[in-house]
């Protein structure tokens, strides 16, 4: 078997990819990245599951566009370029392995809390400082060291939002990020000819997990929606802590 057929085991991992975030609005690169890394060079894993993310959220924003609603998007974006920036700094001098190790607690320690004292969850009122300082910490966190969408995903849970709403915001502002990195990507020619042929070969199956994903997800009530949610994010902290 040649090194490139290797490559075919990279289409279930973006079908799975795409079902999980179509169902839940987010984690592709949850359920991709420990996979592509030991099918394709590193630099390739990252670039194929940013475009897969960017494909996916392209079709959530589109799907949920009518639940999209600007005030909601807007304070992320402002607060996550700066972020992004400080992210990039940040990194020179972080430890990152320390870093990702605290995110890691702090997201265990959360999401149990959540899920038993499922009653006590606090809400925020949505505003714009809120917003804010969840997109520059997703920024920041996000530019350091790749794992940025944690504090949006705790920030859309305690605003009260309705499960389209949050979808919608989750997917409309990753896809502002997504496109950000992407870009990105291309001029400093991480993307190269053979990640986009791999990605194009990809895509088909990335969108029919996507399709199912949200068909899934309009029969699955709001609260069962949020405790997917926070699974999701359990498991995320879990790799931090150990990966």
């Amino acid at each position: 078997m040649s090194p490139h057929s290797y490559y075919l085991f990279t289409i279930p991992v973006s079908f799975f990819a795409g079902l999980t975030q179509g169902l839940t609005g987010f984690g592709s690169a949850l359920v991709a990245m420990p996979f592509f890394v030991e099918i394709l060079p590193a630099r390739s894993a990252v670039s194929l599951s940013i475009l897969n993310g960017l494909l996916i959220t392209s079709l959530l924003t589109l799907r949920h566009r009518r639940d999209v609603r600007f005030s909601n998007v807007a304070p992320l974006v402002i607060g996550a370029i700066p972020g992004i920036f400080l992210g990039i700094a940040f990194l020179k001098h972080a430890n990152e392995g320390l870093i990702r190790k605290l995110l890691g607690l702090l997201l265990v320690t959360y999401t149990t809390y959540s899920l038993i004292a499922w009653e006590k969850i606090p809400r925020l009122r949505p505003n714009a400082l809120w917003g804010t300082l969840a997109g520059l910490l997703t920024g920041l966190i996000g530019a350091s060291f790749s794992a940025g969408g944690p504090p949006t995903i705790i920030y859309v849970i305690l605003t009260g939002w309705s499960k389209d709403e949050m979808k919608a915001t989750l997917s409309a502002f990753f896809l502002f990020t997504g496109a950000s990195i992407a870009l990105g990507h291309a001029l400093s020619g991480i993307t190269d000819q053979n990640v986009l042929l791999l990605f194009l070969l990809n895509a088909p199956f990335v969108a029919i997990g996507v399709a199912l994903g949200m068909r899934a997800y309009t029969r699955i009530p709001r609260e069962l929606y949020l405790r997917g949610i926070l699974l999701l994010l359990l498991l995320m902290g879990i790799l931090l802590i150990f990966g």
